[in-house]
């Protein structure tokens, strides 16, 4: 069985003075926007996960609940796609979530280095962006379907 899996991109979370933890940023007025015009912009491609994944980090988890809104789905945090999220993550998780359909969030360069693992596709994923990928179960082989970056999504 094939799983139609989407890697979204957490938002725009530059703060020029953030002076504390990394870890703790989260979006961005710009960052919140340009999200929810992606999330709109799945709603239209009828994208409908059964569950939506993410980061707990909280830029991901901000794009995450912006994302579960529109599509009306669950969300659940899930701390392997924080930082150093790869292959063999993703391999436990779908062992974990057999779904037809299945969101993670989370972050860069992680996100591009498992898709670069399971497809082949060199890519950048952009911040909101979104990357739909064709998985087995085993997550060993997959192929890309599409990327998008978020500038797709304007109105």
């Amino acid at each position: 069985m094939l799983m139609n899996l989407y890697f979204l991109r957490h938002g725009a979370a530059d703060w020029p003075e953030w002076d504390k933890r990394d870890d703790d940023r989260p979006l961005t007025q710009k960052g919140k926007k340009v999200t929810r015009r992606v999330a709109k912009m799945l709603c239209k491609l009828d994208v409908a996960p059964s569950v939506i994944l993410t980061s707990p980090l909280p830029r991901a988890l901000q794009t995450a609940e912006i994302a579960a809104k529109c599509l009306k789905v669950e969300l659940r945090q899930e701390r392997v796609l924080g930082k150093g999220f790869n292959a063999a993550k993703l391999r436990d998780l779908l062992k974990r979530n057999k779904l037809e359909q299945l969101m993670i969030v989370g972050h860069e360069p992680d996100f591009s280095g498992v898709i670069r693992a399971v497809t082949g596709a060199d890519l950048k994923l952009a911040k909101s962006g979104v990357a739909r990928v064709d998985i087995g179960q085993d997550a060993d082989a997959g192929r890309l379907i599409w990327l998008f970056p978020p500038k797709l999504a304007k109105k």
